[in-house]
């Protein structure tokens, strides 16, 4: 593996792969899309992680949800960062609502508000964590 520098958000520790992003305004979305979908082509191309299109979709989604979220909920800039590591990949977005969301159960009369619920179906775990500013919201996908 290669170091890659830094400040462009790659980091390579304790045989984990990770990249990090700030974002904020409503393009969010679909830089956060895009930039997930590139770190799983650095995983396949430069790092020889197999990554089926199927976990592609799978994390893009849960990028796409969870980004969603913090531009809907919570003021301020939000961080994403995607960590590569023992065959699956976790989504971490950091916002800065304090307020920790509630995964609410299946409803197919409920129009909207269905985010965490499809992202807890699809996840191998879904953990949400209350910082000093915020909260942390971490999925974690299966590669295989």
């Amino acid at each position: 593996m290669k170091q890659a520098a830094e400040d462009d958000g790659w980091a390579l520790s304790d045989g984990a792969i990770s990249l990090s992003a700030a974002f904020e305004g409503t393009e969010a979305i679909a830089q956060a899309r895009d930039h997930a979908g590139m770190f799983l082509r650095v995983l396949r191309a430069e790092h020889g992680v197999s990554v089926p299109e199927r976990a592609t979709n799978i994390v893009q989604l849960v990028v796409s949800e969870l980004v969603t979220n913090t531009r809907k909920y919570a003021p301020g800039p939000s961080l994403l960062t995607l960590e590569a590591r023992e065959g699956a990949v976790s989504v971490t977005v950091w916002d800065t609502e304090p307020r920790l969301p509630v995964v609410r159960g299946a409803d197919p009369v409920r129009v909207g508000q269905h985010g965490l619920e499809i992202v807890r179906a699809v996840c191998r775990s879904l953990e949400v964590h209350p910082e000093p500013v915020g909260k942390r919201i971490t999925a974690t996908i299966d590669l295989a």
